[in-house]
């Protein structure tokens, strides 16, 4: 079977929203007339949503698919991989069950899971400036991951909060009450404890790869945009480059000092993040550390009011278990998987995304779309391209996990009759030197199940 890489995309995209929302219709405005009355009109779908059709899925047939691919060597002593089958609500195979590996990036299925539980998918995050009196300003940081320094030179997805905004918005408020001149504070006390993680490898920060966590900060505290350099006060260098947009607008603007707005503070201007469900689809899309770690301080506040990452963790522990997940042996470091002490079982992660993609949690569904495609976006762009792979080209859609001697895949699967799986695939002994040949037996695993029909 030829399956268009974008088409499939399209298919697997409609088939995850629609298939939990039965009878889901969109009516062409064309459609009604003035004699028709509205219950005459039968309503279109815009997708088909999936099926499960043909023969089931059987246990017997999810093994010999997979056999090859996680018998595979450079998989190490320690391959696993868990499937279920979304569209009957059974288990059909597990491996490894009864250990726990090394999650790596996977983890963020679990955080943002976990803040779209405690938030919402509607939830904004909103950073502000507010007067103390006189002439003194603080800028408020409201723990905005995707907060950015630079208006887009174009439309994107989804629309960021940026902080030419905020200083328009602020100036225009201070001309129109005449005033010409500001000292700007900064504020960036919602986040608590250490911004830096401890269980983190010591390159880390210094390298890029994470940066430290604060509650204010743009391009996640890169000294430049899309450079791996950070500030050493991401909230300072904030407060620096917006009191330089305030005086490009003719603003005589001071750098102050950090300080705790006072909750009797007049409100000047704000600007908001896009929606929560937006916000964790970015943060898998491209598995991006620092925002995971801030969405794990706001699981914190939210369930614990506690903005520090030790409380995100247990917050976090708390939320994944209200939803009926057994946590188990999990030891849960970090909100990134950066930390290598993390060890989370299969299962955990393989009741996650059931979850996402069950009826009775409309508020977590948002997690499906947000998924890496295979061969086509984020993660996975350069993915499914191997020997092998091909079937599972816009038919798989997966978090991916990486670190040294690590590889994993978490996501959804449709396979060739119509079944919805989620699926877990991981190892965690890999060598080093085997690490190409590792993930690319993963991929096959994952487009095994898409190429089968697995009766």
């Amino acid at each position: 079977m030829n399956r268009s890489h974008r088409a499939a995309y399209v298919t697997l995209a409609g088939c995850l929203a629609l298939a939990m929302v039965p009878g889901a219709h969109a009516v062409p405005s064309s459609s009604r007339t003035a004699t028709a009355p509205a219950a005459a009109v039968k309503a279109v779908p815009v997708l088909p949503a999936a099926k499960t059709e043909g023969v089931a899925t059987t246990p017997a047939g999810v093994q010999k698919a997979l056999a090859a691919a996680l018998g595979h060597p450079s998989l190490g002593n320690h391959p696993g991989a868990i499937v279920y089958d979304v569209s009957r609500g059974r288990q059909l195979y597990a491996k490894g069950a009864g250990t726990t590996y090394v999650p790596a990036s996977t983890l963020k299925v679990l955080t943002t899971l976990g803040s779209l539980a405690a938030l919402g998918p509607d939830h904004k995050f909103t950073t502000k400036v507010v007067s103390t009196g006189g002439t003194s300003l603080v800028l408020v940081g409201g723990g905005d991951p995707l907060l950015v320094s630079r208006r887009p030179k174009a439309p994107g997805y989804p629309k960021l909060a940026n902080l030419p905004d905020l200083a328009s918005a602020t100036a225009k408020a201070l001309k129109a009450k005449k005033v010409a001149s500001v000292t700007v504070g900064y504020d960036a006390s919602l986040f608590s404890g250490p911004a830096i993680n401890h269980k983190w490898q010591p390159n880390y920060v210094p390298e890029g790869i994470a940066g430290p966590t604060s509650a204010l900060w743009v391009d996640q505290g890169r000294n430049t945009p899309g450079l791996a350099k950070r500030a050493a006060s991401p909230s300072q260098a904030a407060a620096r480059k917006f009191v330089a947009a305030l005086l490009q607008l003719g603003i005589k603007a001071n750098l102050g000092k950090p300080v705790k707005a006072p909750a009797t503070a007049s409100l000047v201007a704000q600007v908001q993040s896009p929606p929560l469900s937006a916000v964790a689809g970015y943060v898998n899309l491209h598995s991006d550390n620092d925002g995971a770690e801030v969405l794990l301080r706001h699981i914190g506040l939210g369930i614990r009011s506690d903005g520090s990452y030790q409380g995100g963790i247990a917050a976090l522990r708390t939320t994944l278990t209200r939803l009926g997940l057994t946590l188990g042996a999990a030891r849960i470091e970090d909100g990134s998987g950066l930390s290598r002490t993390n060890a989370v079982p299969l299962s955990l992660l393989a009741g996650a995304l059931r979850l996402a993609a069950d009826p009775a949690h409309p508020e977590l569904r948002s997690l499906l779309p947000g998924l890496p495609v295979a061969a086509f976006n984020g993660s996975l762009a350069e993915r499914f391209i191997t020997a092998g792979t091909a079937a599972g080209q816009g038919y798989v859609r997966a978090k991916t996990g990486t670190l040294t001697g690590v590889h994993s895949l978490a996501g959804f699967v449709r396979t060739r009759s119509g079944t919805m799986l989620a699926f877990v695939v991981a190892t965690d002994s890999v060598q080093p030197s085997n690490a190409l040949e590792a993930r690319a037996a993963l991929d096959r695993a994952a487009a095994a199940l898409a190429a089968c029909g697995c009766a």
